[in-house]
């Protein structure tokens, strides 16, 4: 069965819409798929008569293989950032220490960091009384406190 340039066109097309996918969710795995369809489209411009089964068993080899590599070698090589709760608003604020400003009663509260308010969690305490941040409950929106020593 012969594809020729017909086949080719798709194999590009295929790249760049992986590629372009990637920029929408970044995560490094269909970049390396997009760069394995382009391989296969770059084989079929020096092989037109390869049998689409060729094509497609190369292409899910090549992808496999190129995102082993990305795994292997270069994953580990990305530098880390210097910032890594950035975008983590709650995460940065443990170990803070402030005034309870509502007591907190059958567990719950309410403490004031900076500009912001957040739901506390821990043991029922007056207002008024220092509190540390200690974690960051699951929704990210309630922090749990304990009282300072």
């Amino acid at each position: 069965m012969r594809f020729g340039l017909n086949a080719a066109t798709i194999w590009a097309a295929m790249a760049l819409i992986l590629m372009a996918a990637e920029t929408m969710a970044p995560g490094a795995f269909m970049l390396w798929m997009g760069l394995a369809a382009a391989a296969v489209f770059l084989g079929l411009l020096v092989w037109p008569d390869m049998p689409l089964l060729v094509q497609t068993v190369a292409f899910i080899v090549l992808s496999f293989v190129s995102i082993q590599i990305y795994r292997v070698y270069v994953r580990p090589r990305i530098r880390k950032s210097d910032k890594p709760l950035l975008n983590q608003r709650a995460q940065q604020l443990v170990g803070r220490v402030s005034p309870l400003d509502q007591a907190i009663i059958d567990g719950q509260g309410r403490l004031k960091l900076d500009d912001a308010y957040w739901m506390v969690t821990g043991p029922d305490l007056p207002a008024g009384e220092r509190v540390r941040v200690i974690a960051v409950e699951a929704d990210n929106k309630t922090l749990k406190v304990q009282q300072v020593a």
